[in-house]
C-alpha cells in the first residue's frame, strides 16, 4: 500500500480543485510513493499528534485543518507549526490535509453535523456557479418540528457543549435549518435569503448575531465541536476502500478553547 493510493480515494470523493481560493488542501509534507504503514485521522495536526502517529506507527497523518495555512516565511522549531514540521520530516511522516474541499461537498463536513440532527432534503447553502453540487454550507428540514428551546438543548447533547452562543430567540416553531461546520458566518444572508428558522456554525462575532433580523435564530457551538465528527468521516471512508488496513483516529484532543463552568 503506497501513500499516493490513500491519497487518491480521498481527492476521488474531495477533489483538490473544490478548495477555497485562501486554502491550502493536499500535500502538506512527505514522500507520496512510499509505502503506508497505517493512517491516523485527525482534526487538526499538532506536534502532539505527530507524536502520536510516530507511537502507532503510522507514517501518514490525514488532517482536516492544514497544518500550514498561511505562508510559513522560516521553520524553527521556537514556533508550533515549525516544530511539527521538523519533527514530521525527522520522523518521514507524510501530513495530507482535505479542509474546504471536505467542506465543500455535500456528503462532507457538514453532513456530519446534518447527520447529529437528522435533517433531510439536504441542498447546498450556497452552490458554486460552475459546480452546482459543490459550495459551502448545507440547508435541510428536521423530520419533526422542534421548538427553539429544544433545539438548544438537543445541539448542547449532540455536540457535547457546555454552552451554545446564540441570538434573541424568534419564538417560532423551528423546521428548516442552515449550518455550516467551522467558520460560516459569511452564509448568515443566504441561509435568511433559503427561509432558514436557524443557522448553526461558529466563530460569529459580536455585530454579526444581529444578522438574523429577528427573524432567524443564529447559533454558535465552537468551532472544534462543529467539525468534531470529522475523524469519523475520513476513517470510515478510507477504511471502507482498505479494510485491511491500519486506519486509526487520533485521540489527541486538539481543541485550545476551554469553557470555565
Amino acid at each position: 500500500m503506497k501513500i499516493r493510493d490513500i491519497i487518491q480515494v480521498l481527492e476521488s470523493m474531495a477533489p483538490t480543485a473544490y478548495q477555497e481560493d485562501y486554502d491550502n488542501s493536499g500535500l502538506i509534507t512527505g514522500d507520496i510513493s512510499l509505502e503506508c504503514s497505517g493512517v491516523l485521522v485527525s482534526l487538526d495536526c499538532t506536534e502532539e499528534v505527530i507524536l502520536e502517529a510516530i507511537e502507532k506507527k503510522c507514517n501518514l497523518i490525514v488532517s482536516h485543518h492544514p497544518l500550514i495555512f498561511r505562508p510559513v516565511r522560516r521553520i524553527t522549531p521556537d514556533n508550533g507549526t515549525g516544530l511539527a514540521l521538523i519533527t514530521a520530516i525527522r520522523q518521514n511522516i507524510t501530513i495530507y490535509a482535505i479542509h474546504t474541499n471536505l467542506d465543500n461537498i455535500l456528503s462532507g463536513v457538514n453532513a456530519c453535523i446534518a447527520d447529529k440532527l437528522g435533517l433531510t432534503n439536504r441542498k447546498i447553502l450556497l452552490p458554486k456557479t460552475e459546480l452546482p453540487e459543490v459550495g459551502s454550507g448545507l440547508i435541510g428540514e428536521l423530520k419533526k418540528v422542534l421548538s427553539e428551546n429544544q433545539l438548544l438543548q438537543q445541539l448542547k447533547e449532540a455536540f457535547g457543549v457546555p454552552v451554545v452562543r446564540h441570538s434573541p430567540l424568534t419564538g417560532k416553531p423551528v423546521s428548516r435549518i442552515a449550518l455550516c461546520g467551522g467558520a460560516g458566518s459569511f452564509l448568515i444572508s443566504n441561509a435568511l435569503q433559503h427561509g432558514a428558522d436557524f443557522f448553526l456554525s461558529a466563530d460569529i462575532k459580536y455585530h454579526e448575531f444581529f444578522g438574523g433580523e429577528k427573524q432567524m435564530v443564529i447559533a454558535d457551538i465552537g468551532h472544534f465541536e462543529s467539525e468534531q465528527f470529522t475523524t469519523n468521516l475520513l476513517h470510515d471512508v478510507i477504511l471502507k476502500k482498505f479494510p485491511n488496513f491500519a486506519v486509526l483516529k487520533s485521540g489527541t484532543v486538539t481543541n485550545p478553547v476551554n469553557y470555565y463552568i
